[in-house]
């Protein structure tokens, strides 16, 4: 006891004094607060970023964080845990010794005994002496007459406690390196089989959905964020236990573990459903975290046509309606801004104005430091302005087919729209040039085309001799900048769509050629993005796809693209050709859908 209460003080003092105060929150509450950062309470009524602590000046109390907590509560169960099983599997062994000795005692030949009993007499003189275990006697029908000493098998001078000396000191030399950790692990809370298969499926689906990578990857941590805080929500939990279950069923090919794992998923869509529909918990971190959660899942199953582009509205509308001050922090901070690109992409296909285009959307999510802004958010702060030149000029032609325009009004629009058109395209080459030419690790790179053994090779059609032609490639020095230039390329598409400037347009010739940028890009992201990263270029590759005239090699290789990921990632969006991310559906009845894609 007086060792563990040492080590009990060496942790507190390595630990630092305790808060004294409770957080900011739990006092205005007026509700008992733990101390922890974030405290019990603060999770409990879904606004854990919220628990803030003041401290007086000269005051050196710092909350201990809830992961440190967690870490501490953890390793003192592991460490009791260990003793318990020690305890428990030394007593085993001592019983299973004891038997050993006391029927090879009994049964076994005289000189066979008497050196044994030489052993243990001697071992009882020389504590410190090893002895080796004495195995089993196998020829005991050979020596059915023959008795020992004693019937019992037990000679007057090997007494019990000689035999316990004995067998502590074997039990100590052979099995005191042998308890791995593996035995403090594996018995943390004594879960039942089922559990612990949960935590492995939860822990492929984040390795895939989140994976651990470098800040020149750029941010990948939200899903991972968000599976450690699913003990404080329930609904939050059953998603992960419903989602990682079909995930892990659908990549192992084990039709019964997707379908138990999809049996939970209509509970889930109920609960979310509720909270939802109730004011205070539909701006709960936990529910944000089960929308965006749920469209992961329909990257993977997608349950119908729309599924993904449906979650994916409602965690922008679930966003707005929370504001950008609630996410400046934690896991709500890292679901904004690191799938930033979803939501943009989403006021693409809605083809309407965007909350994100406001300044506060800029700038207050990064204003308390949680993260810093990089070369792919300064883009998207240009791209969130495409939507409303989207939506101007929609209004523009149905307003000219509709005939309720008159001239003086077209032309007024009209001059309004090129002008906002030529602003925007100056600010991105402005763009391309400070953060793409001047990037720290160098510009992509041109390389020769591969020979299609990994990934199928592109080729294209030379727009002004009509050959097919097989360009190089693009390399990049890290996946943020492929990633940001597959959106750059998409977004000027985009913009160029609605650009009808009679002069300084983006043409034919240069969509075409930001198309193939896209597609030239894709090999390089692909195969070096772990996990499913590849699903934030989905969209680019929509865009791209509609770019291409139908039954070109363009788009059959667009098409062994999308197969190849969907193959090797189980991912069921990209067995389609993903219409449900074109950003024409919000546009006028002229602009025809593209066609499906065809094998």
């Amino acid at each position: 006891m007086s060792e563990t209460f040492s080590r009990k003080l060496a942790a507190s003092a390595n630990q630092g004094p305790r808060q004294s105060r409770s957080c900011k929150v739990c006092r205005a509450r007026k509700v008992k607060c733990d101390r922890v950062r974030p405290c019990h309470a603060c999770c409990t009524h879904g606004y854990p970023s919220k628990c803030v602590y003041e401290i007086a000046p000269g005051e050196d109390f710092k909350p201990i964080s809830q992961l440190d907590e967690i870490r501490n509560l953890r390793a003192e169960i592991r460490e009791l845990t260990s003793r318990l099983d020690g305890s428990s599997s030394r007593s085993n062994r001592r019983s299973k010794q004891l038997h050993t000795l006391f029927k090879t005692v009994r049964s076994a030949p005289e000189n066979v005994v008497d050196r044994l009993l030489t052993e243990i007499r001697g071992s009882h003189r020389e504590p410190h002496r090893l002895v080796a275990a004495p195995e089993p006697w196998q020829g005991t029908e050979e020596y059915s007459d023959i008795r020992g000493p004693d019937d019992d098998g037990e000679s007057p001078e090997a007494t019990d406690d000689d035999l316990s000396r004995l067998m502590i000191q074997r039990s100590f030399s052979r099995d005191s390196s042998s308890t791995s950790d593996d035995s403090a692990y594996g018995s943390i809370c004594r879960m039942d089989a089922s559990k612990s298969m949960l935590d492995v499926f939860i822990e492929r689906f984040v390795d895939a959905f989140s994976p651990e990578v470098d800040i020149k990857s750029g941010q990948a941590g939200a899903i991972r964020r968000a599976a450690e805080i699913r003990m404080f929500s329930p609904i939050l939990s059953d998603a992960f236990d419903s989602v990682s279950q079909v995930f892990f069923g659908r990549s192992v090919q084990n039709k019964s573990i997707e379908v138990q794992g999809f049996s939970y998923y209509p509970r889930v869509l109920r609960s979310l459903q509720e909270a939802l529909l109730d004011s205070e918990r539909s701006k709960a971190e936990s529910t944000l975290a089960t929308v965006i959660l749920l469209m992961a899942f329909e990257s993977v199953e997608r349950t119908s046509h729309a599924s993904v582009i449906a979650h994916v509205n409602g965690a922008v509308r679930l966003i707005e309606h929370r504001g950008p001050e609630n996410h400046m922090y934690g896991v709500e901070h890292l679901l904004f801004t690191e799938l930033r690109p979803y939501w943009v992409s989403a006021s693409f296909n809605r083809r309407a104005p965007s909350f994100l285009a406001r300044e506060e959307w800029k700038t207050i999510p990064w204003a308390a430091g949680t993260t810093q802004k990089n070369i792919l958010h300064y883009l998207l702060d240009l791209a969130v302005e495409i939507p409303t030149m989207l939506s101007q000029s929609d209004e523009l032609e149905a307003g000219i087919n509709t005939g309720i325009l008159s001239n003086h009004e077209k032309t007024v629009k009209q001059a309004a729209l090129w002008n906002e058109l030529g602003d925007l395209t100056n600010r991105f080459a402005l763009w391309k040039i400070n953060w793409v030419d001047g990037y720290p690790d160098g510009p992509p790179r041109e390389v020769e085309a591969g020979d299609g053994s990994q990934f199928p090779v592109f080729h294209f059609r030379d727009l002004r001799t009509g050959a097919v032609v097989t360009p190089t490639k693009f390399e990049y020095p890290d996946l943020l900048l492929s990633q940001t230039m597959c959106i750059y390329f998409t977004v000027r598409l985009i913009l160029s769509s609605v650009d009808t400037r009679p002069a300084d347009r983006v043409g034919p010739l240069e969509q075409y050629d930001l198309a193939c940028g896209i597609c030239r890009s894709l090999e390089w992201y692909i195969l070096k993005a772990p996990g499913n990263m590849i699903n934030r270029l989905a969209f680019p590759v929509r865009v791209a796809w509609e770019a291409f005239p139908s039954g070109g090699p363009e788009r059959r290789f667009l098409y062994d693209v999308l197969k190849l990921v969907e193959k090797r990632h189980s991912l069921g969006l990209w067995g389609s050709d993903m219409e449900e991310l074109s950003p024409r559906h919000g546009s006028p009845p002229k602009a025809n859908s593209p066609p499906r894609t065809e094998a």
